[in-house]
Parts: C-alpha cells; structure tokens; sequence
C-alpha cells in the first residue's frame, strides 16, 4: 500500500475528504518525526512503538575498490510491533 492508497483507504473508513485524510496522515506522520527528533518514543497502545537506536562507527570496505572505509555513528528509527498487531497478522 502507498501513500496515495492509504489516504483513500483513511478516507472510506472515516467518512471524510480525501484533503482532510491527507491531512490528518501528514500531521500523524509529523508528528512521529519531530517526536523522535527528539529523541522520545512514540507508543500507539496494540499497534507499536516508534523508538531511535543508536548505532555505533564501524568500518566498513567500499564495494568498488575494496578500501576499508569508516561509517559514522548515527541515529535510527525502529519499530517494535505491538501484540494486536503481531496477533492481527498471525
């Protein structure tokens, strides 16, 4: 499903706009992003939790020459699902 089908999708189950269910999903998605910014979780009760790891330099080697190469430390984001939603697709 993308995004596009997502908002007809939202727009059929809660009987309103397709502008409105477009909204309502860019603020929802905002909203989890500036959430792990700032480096707090996002927890959605049976379906999952949004969470940053950290994820430590390492070396790597660069596929084209074969030299060894450092990989910055950074920050990622995961998801955990939740029981609903892990019984929902079992």
């Amino acid at each position: 499903m993308n995004k596009t089908e997502m908002i007809d999708y939202i727009a059929q189950k809660a009987d309103i706009s397709k502008a409105a269910a477009q909204r309502a999903l860019d603020a929802a998605v905002e909203a989890i992003q500036n959430t792990l910014a700032k480096g707090d979780m996002v927890t959605l009760v049976g379906f999952g939790t949004f969470y940053v790891s950290e994820r430590a330099a390492r070396s790597g080697r660069d596929p084209r020459t074969g030299n060894s190469i450092e990989i910055k430390a950074a920050k990622v984001p995961k998801f955990r699902a939740g029981k609903a939603l892990k019984d929902a697709i079992n």
